[in-house]
């Protein structure tokens, strides 16, 4: 590999990502450029500035001017693993071409220290070689994963030879990172789970119960809406019953696949299981039929590993007591980047999200996070959160159209679905989980409350079947509270003037303040219909 002049010499972009202001690449960001290495560009890297005090941004760390800039290899492992983290999409893109000689030696110079024997680790976990570095002094181990910048095991098993805790929340089949962010640390701290279970813990069992099939269907149904189709009530039940048992058993390949058996109704023109062709995302030109992929899934010959990976992580983080919602987002959203079915990856996609939050018991037992439906209210950002990767990925896949109208990977790909920055799709989830613990739910409590107070006041005014207590709600809120013309003079013709002003009454009184959700439950009935 022909290496690039690496003297350092200040950029105002990268790879067309704009820094905050002129600064020197260093660390990831400056390998990357000395080896030429083609992976997407990681969404935070670090570079350092001209000033004492240069600018920061979303995107970009800038270290003040006073800091050494690196100019070899090791300089710039020590400056990313200080500054960036652990990055294995560059490591193991680097690790291919980078000369062995130079970071065993970089090791041997200084075995005791911290992120050479990080590095030392990560080299072999990575590559499957074995570096040839002398025995690590006897000295306290480091974990591999620093936990006050990224999440990873609590615990871990430590590995003598390098003197480091194997922190890793994957394995070398499997292992996206998320990045601590002070969104991401404020979402932790606020502890939505507890808040769930102090709303639940203050409402009637009755009550709870049927919020949670109320939210329980309500997320089946978002999930088809997402993918732009209307289920049956049968399917929409069918899946809604798949989504309550999540959680209750082990997360496999074989578990994913009886899933699909259920997603898909008709699967007379769908090969059920792993795919054993290529996979894309997307459409078809009109005219040759020539496909037009807005994201293209891993090489089926790649799935047997990857999913082994995803599986093994799920089952690792929840031993280990990683986070259940950055969890969450990793497996679920890698599962939908990886594609591993021919149809039905969307609606499993969203289903992990459940799986790891009930397996991780983080929301009150018998209630499901209806998220879904936050995800389809937010609908164009979810669609922003998924292109986040999957746009800049598409770019370094090297493809081909097939005569079937499918395309072919032509170039290694399998490292680009291991090992992906899922920092924003973690601050997503927790959005979604926020929205359905501070509103979604607080919302169906109250308003089962309301429409029990409105159902007792109406019995105390005229003795009525409860469909017709249902049906007198639905038009009162239909109508803003008030009973129409029509209505009084077809279905409750029989109520006297002053039973009509009382029920008005208790309607208002009932639904002071508290969101109705009879119109959404129409638009959801109209939907599926």
């Amino acid at each position: 590999m022909t290496q690039k002049d690496d003297q350092p010499r200040p950029v105002k972009e990268f790879r067309g990502a704009p820094l905050p202001e002129p600064a020197r690449l260093a660390g990831y960001s400056a390998l990357i450029e000395r080896f030429d290495l083609q992976i997407p560009l990681p969404p935070y890297l670090a570079a350092i500035g001209m000033r004492r005090k240069p600018s920061s941004s979303e995107h970009w760390l800038l270290i003040a001017s006073r800091q050494a800039v690196p100019t070899n290899l090791a300089g710039h492992l020590e400056f990313a693993l200080k500054h960036e983290g652990v990055n294995l999409s560059v490591l193991s893109a680097l690790f291919r071409v980078a000369p062995k000689k130079e970071i065993e030696e970089w090791i041997s110079a200084a075995p005791g220290g911290a992120n050479t024997r990080r590095t030392w680790f990560i080299y072999e976990w990575l590559t499957g070689e074995t570096l040839d570095v002398p025995p690590v002094p006897r000295i306290r181990a480091v974990p591999v994963i620093n936990r006050s910048k990224q999440f990873g095991l609590e615990g871990g098993k430590r590995s003598s030879r390098h003197s480091v805790i194997d922190n890793l929340p994957g394995t070398r089949e499997f292992c996206p990172l998320v990045r601590r962010t002070e969104k991401l640390d404020a979402f932790e701290a606020h502890g939505f789970d507890q808040l769930a279970r102090e709303v639940i813990g203050q409402t009637h069992p009755d009550v709870v119960a049927r919020a949670a099939a109320f939210l329980l269907l309500k997320d089946s149904k978002s999930s088809f809406f997402i993918e732009k189709e209307k289920p049956s009530a049968k399917l929409a039940a069918r899946w809604a019953q798949a989504i309550a048992e999540a959680g209750s058993r082990p997360l496999t390949v074989e578990e994913l696949e009886r899933l699909q058996k259920i997603v898909i109704a008709d699967t007379r023109f769908v090969d059920l299981g792993l795919r054993k062709i290529g996979g894309f995302v997307g459409d078809h030109d009109r005219t040759t039929r020539e496909p037009l992929p807005d994201h293209i899934s891993a090489r089926w010959d790649d799935l047997d590993s990857l999913m082994r990976g995803l599986a093994s992580y799920s089952n690792r983080a929840k031993v280990n007591k990683v986070d259940a919602v950055t969890t969450a987002a990793v497996l679920a959203f890698g599962f939908v980047y990886i594609h591993p079915f021919e149809d039905g990856n969307g609606r499993i996609h969203r289903w992990l999200f459940h799986h790891v939050l009930c397996a991780a018991g983080y929301n009150p037992p018998g209630v499901v996070f209806p998220i879904s439906s936050a995800i389809y209210k937010r609908i164009d950002e979810y669609k922003h959160v998924l292109e986040s990767y999957s746009r800049p990925l598409s770019q370094f896949i090297d493809w081909c159209p097939t005569t079937e109208g499918n395309v072919e990977v032509l170039n290694e790909t399998a490292d680009y679905y291991r090992y992906f920055d899922a920092t924003r799709h973690a601050e997503f989830m927790y959005e979604c989980v926020q929205q359905t613990v501070e509103r979604d739910l607080p919302d169906e409590v109250a308003y089962l409350e309301s429409y029990d107070s409105f159902s007792s006041q109406v019995l105390q005014i005229v003795d009525m079947p409860n469909r017709m207590v249902d049906l007198l709600h639905r038009f009162l809120s239909q109508n803003r509270g008030t009973l129409s013309k029509r209505v009084r003079e077809n279905e409750f013709r029989l109520l006297t003037d002053k039973e009509v002003i009382a029920m008005e009454k208790a309607y208002a009184s009932a639904f002071a303040g508290v969101m109705d959700r009879s119109e959404e439950e129409e638009v959801l009935s109209d939907e599926t219909s």
